[in-house]
This record gives structure tokens, C-alpha cells and sequence, in this order.
């Protein structure tokens, strides 16, 4: 995967900009959670600062990837998309202060870097996007789901035959 390394606070502060198109293939920890590893991910990465006068990273994630449905074991295309918004603290101890200042769950607040790798972030972002439990809304093929059914019998069923 090509690097994209940037001194975080100087981006922050110069309200930095950059976007770009990574195929999934070249992001390794993604493409081990795809059905296979076509596909693009488009990523946006803003800089800024917080209300609070915090350094603060607009990160954003968009693309399709192909998925396996837990119901039929089927790869289906689902549609990734993310935006979060992270701050950003010198160290550890900053970055749990400014967690207390800000007082919201939506945002996340990490250890910023002067060299920071955005693109480890970006593949994080996608990640993270992913559903817990991949599906397609309607199985369009549900045979095994239903051999599978179907073979299962009532634990009762065999004491049935018993009684006769």
C-alpha cells in the first residue's frame, strides 16, 4: 500500500486537504475480511481545528467491497461508507485530558504524530465500517440454508416413533 505520511499538527493546523482512490487489494487488513479483494476505496482526509482549539483529522471512507452473507455463505457487493472525526493529543496523558474537556462519545481522540501514516488510518476507517454480521437483505439463493434446515430434526422426534 502506498504511504501517505504526514506531520499531523502541521496538517491540522494549516487545514490540510487530500483525497484519494486505494484499491482494496492493496489494503492488506481489509482485503482479509472481503470475499476477495476487488474494489476501490475512495478516501478524503481533512485538517482543522476543534472549537476547543484542538487539532482535529475529518477522516472519510467510501467504496464497494464484497462481503460473505452469514445466512447463505454467499459473497454479496456492500456499499462501504464512514466519516469520523478525530482529535488529536500530543501524548497519551493529553490525549485522556482532552477526552475529559470534550465530553462526546462520537469523537475520537488520539495520539497525533509528526509523522503519522495516514493510509494505516484510512484502512482502520474502512474496517471499522464493515458490519459485525455481513448479510444480504434477502438471500438469493437460500438451498443450503434450507438443506441445512431441513436435516435438522426435533430432538423429539425419535421417541415419536418409540411410542408406536
Amino acid at each position: 500500500m502506498t504511504t501517505f505520511v504526514i506531520d499531523a499538527f502541521e496538517f491540522c493546523r494549516t487545514n490540510g486537504n487530500r483525497d484519494g482512490v486505494t484499491p482494496v487489494a492493496e489494503m492488506t487488513r481489509l482485503a482479509k475480511e472481503t470475499a476477495d479483494a476487488t474494489g476501490d476505496i475512495a478516501w478524503k482526509v481533512e485538517g482543522g481545528t476543534s472549537k476547543h482549539g484542538f487539532p482535529q483529522l475529518r477522516l472519510s471512507t467510501k467504496g464497494p467491497v464484497q462481503l460473505v452473507c452469514q445466512r447463505c455463505m454467499q459473497p454479496f457487493a456492500h456499499e462501504l461508507s464512514s466519516s469520523t472525526l478525530l482529535m488529536l493529543g500530543k501524548d497519551d496523558a493529553n490525549a485522556d485530558e482532552i477526552e475529559q474537556i470534550i465530553d462526546d462519545e462520537s469523537i475520537d481522540v488520539i495520539v497525533g504524530a509528526r509523522e503519522m501514516d495516514m493510509m494505516y488510518l484510512v484502512e482502520d476507517e474502512a474496517l471499522l465500517a464493515l458490519p459485525h454480521t455481513p448479510r444480504h437483505e434477502e438471500c438469493p439463493d437460500t438451498s443450503l440454508l434450507d438443506a441445512l434446515t431441513s436435516e435438522v430434526q426435533s430432538p423429539f422426534a425419535g421417541l415419536k416413533s418409540l411410542k408406536k
